[in-house]
This record gives C-alpha cells, sequence and structure tokens, in this order.
C-alpha cells in the first residue's frame, strides 16, 4: 500500500519546500524504497506555461509534454522517478475538472460545493499522482502543497489532506511544516514566535505535524527547539533544523543525520534498509574540491530573477563537476548589449550561453551576442530562443539575408527564417496544429520527441545517431530557407523525421571550436551524477578555451 508524507510550508514563501521535499524523497529512495513526488500548487492558471517567469520562474517540462512548476526539476535531479503531468496539479486545473464533470451532468443536479466536490477531486488527482491501482504505484509518495499556512487559496487543499489522513488511517499518512526562525539582529535573538504561529495555524486546520524543518541562517539551538517542540506539540527530535548551506546537495546527509528520514519510516511502518547517502558525499566532493574553473555568460531577457533559469543553472554546474571544475556563471541582461559594446560586455568570458524566452524585447542583444562568438570563436551554446537568433544572426550576415528575422518579432520582415510552424507530429503521433490566433496556453510543441542526427557532426560526436530531448516552443527555423542557409555554410545536424524542422544547427569544427544552437531544452534532462553530455561538452569547449587564453 502507499504511504504518503504532506509537506506543508508557513511563515514565508521560497523557503526551500521543493528541496526539502526531494531531499526527504532522496534518502527514503537509498533505502531501497519506491518514491514519487506530487506539487500542489494553490494558483487558478491552470498550468504555468503562459505566467511570466518574473512571476513564476522556469517552467519544467516533463516528457510526456506537461508544463509544470520548476520544483518538479528539483524532483527529476534528486531521484530516479521521472515526472509526469500526474505530477503537478493547480487549482485551475482541479476547478476546470469539476466544472466539466458538473457540465457533464455527473454530479446528478447535486449543488457542487467546496466541501466535499473541490476536495474530494483534489483527493483523486494525489492518488493519481502517486500511480495508485496503476503499474506506476509506489511506496511513498511525498506531496509538497504550495504556499504558506493562512493563505485563502491553499485551504483547499489542506482541508483535503486532513481528509485524505482521516481515510487512510493510522500510519499511512505523515505531515511535515517547514517554517523560518527569523534572527532579529538587534536583539541578537533568533525567533520561534512565528513558527509557533503557523503551526497553531495548522492544528486550527485539524493538522498536527510529525516533523518541522526550521529553516534559519544557522543551526537551530537546543533551547530553541525544545522551545519549539513545547509550543507545537511535536517531539523534540522530530524539530529539524535546516541552515543555510552553500550547495542544496548537502541537504539529503543534514536531513538524515537529524533523523527524518528515520522519524518518517517509524510513522508509516515502513521496515527498510539504512539509508545510504554515499553518492551525495561524494557529489559534495565534487563541489568542493574543484581542479579549474571556467567563466560563462548566461546572456538572457530574465536575469533579474534567476530561478527563471533554474535548470539551466543547475545543468551548468553538473557538467562543471563533470569536467571537474567550478562554473562561474555571470547573468547579462541582453538589452545591454549590442555589436558597438559586445567585446566589452563578453570578452572576458571562457563561454557563452543563451538560453530560451519569448517576446522581441532584448531580441537584438542576444544577435550580437551569437555573433560575437561566431566571430571570436567562443564556444556558444543556444536553446531553444539561442537556437533561432544564432540562425538569424547567420541569415543576416553570412548568408545574405539581410534584414533576416523571426515573425515572432517581426511580422513583416523579407526573410522570415524563423517561422510560426502551422502543423507538426506530436509525441503521440497525432498530428497537432496552431495559427496566431491560437490560445498561448497549450500549443507548443511540447514534451520528449526524436530526431536522427546526421554523421560527421559535433551534435553526433554528442549524442550518436538520435537525439531525444524535450521540447517547449511555438516558432521553427523555416524549411523554406534550410538550402539558402545550408549553401552559406550553416550545418544543420538533426531534423525532425516527418516535418523535417531544425532540431540542431552548429558551425563546422574546422571553422569553430564549438557553436552550437539547439531547438529543444537539454537542461530538463541534466542529473548532478553525470551532467548532461551537450552540457558537458560545452563546458570542456570552455576550459579548453580557458587553458588556451593568454589571459
Amino acid at each position: 500500500m502507499t504511504k504518503f508524507v504532506f509537506v506543508t510550508g508557513g511563515v514565508v514563501s521560497s523557503l526551500g519546500k521543493g528541496i526539502a521535499s526531494a531531499s526527504l524523497a532522496a534518502i527514503l529512495e537509498s533505502r531501497g524504497l519506491k518514491v514519487t513526488l506530487v506539487k500542489l500548487d494553490p494558483y487558478i492558471n491552470v498550468d504555468p506555461g503562459t505566467m511570466s517567469p518574473f512571476q513564476h520562474g522556469e517552467v519544467f517540462v516533463t516528457d510526456d509534454g506537461a508544463e509544470t512548476d520548476l520544483d518538479l526539476g528539483h524532483y527529476e535531479r534528486f531521484i530516479e522517478t521521472r515526472m509526469r503531468q500526474a505530477n503537478n496539479f493547480t487549482t485551475g486545473r482541479i476547478y476546470q475538472s469539476v466544472l466539466e464533470k458538473e457540465r457533464r451532468g455527473d454530479y446528478l443536479g447535486k449543488t457542487v460545493q467546496v466541501i466535499p466536490h473541490i476536495t474530494n477531486e483534489i483527493q483523486e488527482f494525489i492518488k493519481r499522482g502517486a500511480g495508485l491501482d496503476t503499474s506506476d504505484a509506489v511506496d511513498v509518495a511525498i506531496c509538497e502543497i504550495g504556499g504558506t499556512v493562512g493563505d485563502i487559496e491553499s485551504l483547499p487543499f489542506l482541508e483535503a489532506a486532513r481528509q485524505f489522513a482521516l481515510k487512510l488511517g493510522p500510519n499511512n499518512t505523515a505531515f511535515v511544516h517547514l517554517t523560518y526562525l527569523p534572527w532579529i539582529a538587534t536583539a541578537g535573538e533568533l525567533k520561534t514566535k512565528p513558527t509557533q504561529h503557523t503551526v497553531q495555524k495548522l492544528r486550527e486546520i485539524g493538522i498536527q505535524p510529525d516533523a518541522l524543518l526550521c529553516r534559519a541562517q544557522h543551526a537551530v539551538p537546543t533551547e530553541e527547539r525544545e522551545k519549539i517542540s513545547l509550543f507545537t506539540n511535536v517531539p523534540e527530535w522530530g524539530v529539524i533544523s535546516m541552515w543555510d548551506v552553500d550547495t542544496i546537495y548537502k541537504v539529503p546527509r543534514m536531513l538524515h543525520e537529524q533523523g527524518l528520514d528515520g522519524l518518517i519510516c517509524d510513522k508509516l511502518r515502513l521496515n527498510t534498509r539504512p539509508a545510504s547517502l554515499q553518492r551525495w558525499d561524494d557529489l559534495v566532493h565534487e563541489c568542493e574540491n574543484p581542479q579549474g574553473e571556467v567563466n560563462v555568460a548566461m546572456v538572457g531577457k530574465y536575469v533579474e530573477l534567476t530561478d527563471a533559469y533554474k535548470s539551466v543553472n543547475e545543468a551548468l554546474k553538473h557538467a562543471g563537476m563533470h569536467n571537474h571544475v567550478r562554473v562561474h556563471i555571470t547573468h547579462l541582461d541582453s538589452e545591454t548589449i549590442s555589436d558597438a559594446n559586445a567585446q566589452a560586455r563578453l570578452g572576458r568570458f571562457d563561454a557563452i550561453l543563451v538560453p530560451g524566452g519569448f517576446g522581441s524585447r532584448g531580441i537584438e542583444g542576444k544577435i550580437s551576442t551569437a555573433r560575437y562568438a561566431r566571430e571570436h570563436r567562443l564556444p556558444y551554446l543556444g536553446i531553444c530562443l539561442g537556437m533561432q537568433v544564432a540562425t538569424i544572426e547567420y541569415a543576416r550576415h553570412v548568408a545574405g539575408l539581410a534584414n533576416a528575422n523571426s515573425t515572432e518579432f517581426d511580422p513583416a520582415t523579407p526573410h522570415p527564417v524563423i517561422a510560426l510552424i502551422t502543423e507538426w507530429q506530436d509525441q503521440d503521433g497525432s498530428v497537432k496544429q496552431r495559427n496566431e490566433h491560437s490560445d498561448l496556453g497549450g500549443t507548443m510543441r511540447l514534451g520528449a520527441q526524436s530526431s536522427d542526427v546526421q554523421p560527421g557532426t559535433l551534435a553526433h560526436r554528442i549524442y550518436g545517431d538520435v537525439v531525444t530531448e524535450r521540447h517547449r516552443h511555438r516558432y521553427e527555423a523555416n524549411v523554406q530557407y534550410l538550402d539558402r542557409l545550408r549553401a552559406a555554410g550553416l550545418v544543420i545536424s538533426a531534423l525532425t523525421q516527418r516535418e523535417h524542422l531544425t532540431e540542431i544547427v552548429e558551425l563546422s569544427q574546422e571553422t569553430h571550436p564549438f557553436f552550437i544552437g539547439v531547438q529543444f531544452h537539454p537542461e530538463f534532462k541534466s542529473a548532478p551524477w553525470s551532467g548532461h553530455p551537450l552540457f558537458n561538452a560545452f563546458i570542456a569547449a570552455a576550459l579548453q578555451h580557458h587553458e588556451g587564453d593568454p589571459k
């Protein structure tokens, strides 16, 4: 029977519920348990696909094409189980599902209410995420409830969790509450009162936490832990300190050494082998003992919020560990870069990465960035939009296609080398269609898709014969311009099998040491243990440039 752990948050958001949930899952997995995670998001959007990165951070994409919360990226980087559509749902999806049932008459004329209809639907989605009644059923499902206790949006999720625990009976559910202990510098004290209040609020709902994860700048002293235990009715061994660390990969060891996994296994009556965290210790050792360093410029549009590029940042770090170097990432706003200042802005870096994005803001700066990397033989990796701007730049300055552009940025461009492709074959074989009037949500090429790779190319050296990666985009390289771009020397090294849409472009290694753009998002499949082959090759090229640079 599947057991459930509900992870809630209090006091303030952004404390690290996702990392805490993923770390607990990793420890339980090391005990031999099959674990999955489910993220419950209280916002009313159906999914984060149409939300600004400034609002929500990056949108993570699963193999089955779901646009999800970025925490699912943490989940996949910490455990072996792959996430899917069912592992993330929102208030919007819950209400959408309930209203569809109401319109069909499934409720037999009853008045539809938050209790029981909304809370029952939430419970059904939780079961689906855990794979109950299917071959995907797991031993433990960790369900992270977004937001903080006290938010009006979270109340139906917390009530559903309370009901769910009641239905499953004793020893089948556990509750872990993440809270915050602020340090008041003027008083010289660590304050426990906010934690007392948030647990009080949780208990008013009918949920008694089994463990408290107390976030603070430093380890929480025993005296404060005793005080928290007294006022929250949580045993002292369940009051666990989570202090700031320099790498998230230290968190599993931190939680294990304070007995969180043992507490959860006791509560859920799980008889397992001891936890083995050697792989995490090895990872931390690699993080702390690099043999060199490289400097990478990430030229993007959402650089004010680093969570907008969370998976890219992590993939670069993974590749750094694989190459035994520390990767220093500098985020540069593409609006601040032009042909005139590119040398001053970019000349000190060992490599340049241009990530994905939407909209026309900052595009000319990205095009200037691609041009600088091409002309100065600086290792370049373009992801999604980063591939498209590299194609536009090459068309303008090498292929002689003046004012070439994407119809996303200039609908009247004389040379639409990037355009809206209205039809494509999805991963399940079905043909999808869209046009400029289609809804923004759900009209992109999404999820894992495979393409053949041309032998003798850089892409083939990295991927082999077939590349399978996850996608999230609307615009594509225009097939009508591929021959002209090839004739000018651009290598089209991977195409989709049915529509012959461009998946990878590159420059010949005879003319450039490492210049490659990919239409997909390889960062979503990077893992700390081995990195990702494309990022590994990119950082290796950056290291070669660094070692050969006279600076």
